[in-house]
């Protein structure tokens, strides 16, 4: 039997972005990857490191606005890498805080600027008000995309970018105009926990299946269930996202 092929998955600032389970991302990553045959490379970078030279997925947390002011300058320091990366149609995952500082500029609800890297054309602006509950969304590439929110930063998109979904319950990137999230080239941004990628497996067999076009100029194998049955994980999937769009807000 070959050796699974390698796909190596960076996560950034996980010491200082990676609240409300945004670990668990990796973690589906890790196991999806497993399923199809892959060999799954986790990286963490957190300031200072050492950058990886092989990156086929990246993904990123939330965090405080602490979190964010920590790792600002050492964002900013490799922002040419991940230009570069995401010209070049690496797919990422940016959550939350990631998702704002990706964007040109988050202005805190002190008047204090954090400036983004820009890969993705937003800006957020801080207020008073959280958005916060579950959230439920549909977009035409994903389907029905399920998970929880809470920032009080409000995101609006340039015409740079188009949003992931539009919202039929919460209030995603602001209070105004319904949409959630921002797609650019291979790029998924949200602001929504819980964590996203288990109760959405399309968007994890997207980035999935990128990555390994990318690297391996191959379609991903198909899941092998780790059960022995018929696809046991995709049913406890569709229950647990059946039970989700019925909680409240």
């Amino acid at each position: 039997m070959a050796e699974p092929k390698p796909i190596h998955v960076l996560q950034l600032y996980p010491r200082d972005m990676n609240i409300y389970g945004d670990f668990g991302n990796a973690l589906v990553l890790q196991r999806r990857l497993q399923w199809r045959g892959y060999e799954p490379i986790l990286h963490s970078y957190d300031p200072e490191d050492e950058f990886p030279e092989q990156v086929d997925l990246v993904i990123g947390g939330g965090g405080q606005d602490s979190g964010q002011d920590k790792i600002q300058q050492d964002l900013l320091r490799i922002g040419d890498r991940l230009h570069t990366l995401a010209q070049s149609g690496t797919p990422m995952l940016m959550i939350c805080g990631l998702y704002q500082l990706f964007g040109h500029s988050f202005r805190t609800r002190e008047g204090r600027e954090i400036k983004g890297v820009g890969i993705l054309d937003l800006r957020t602006e801080g207020t008073d008000t959280r958005l916060i509950g579950n959230v439920v969304a549909e977009s035409t590439e994903f389907g029905e995309i399920l998970g929880y929110e809470n920032h009080s930063g409000q995101t609006y998109l340039g015409p740079g970018v188009q949003p992931l979904a539009r919202v039929t319950k919460g209030e995603g990137n602001n209070a105004k105009d319904s949409y959630e999230g921002a797609r650019f080239k291979n790029i998924v941004g949200s602001y929504l926990h819980g964590s996203l990628l288990p109760k959405n497996p399309a968007i994890a067999d997207f980035l999935i299946a990128t990555a390994v076009q990318n690297r391996y100029a191959e379609a991903i194998q198909p899941q092998i269930d780790p059960a022995g049955s018929a696809q046991p994980i995709d049913e406890l999937t569709r229950k647990a996202r059946t039970t989700a769009t019925r909680r409240p807000r």
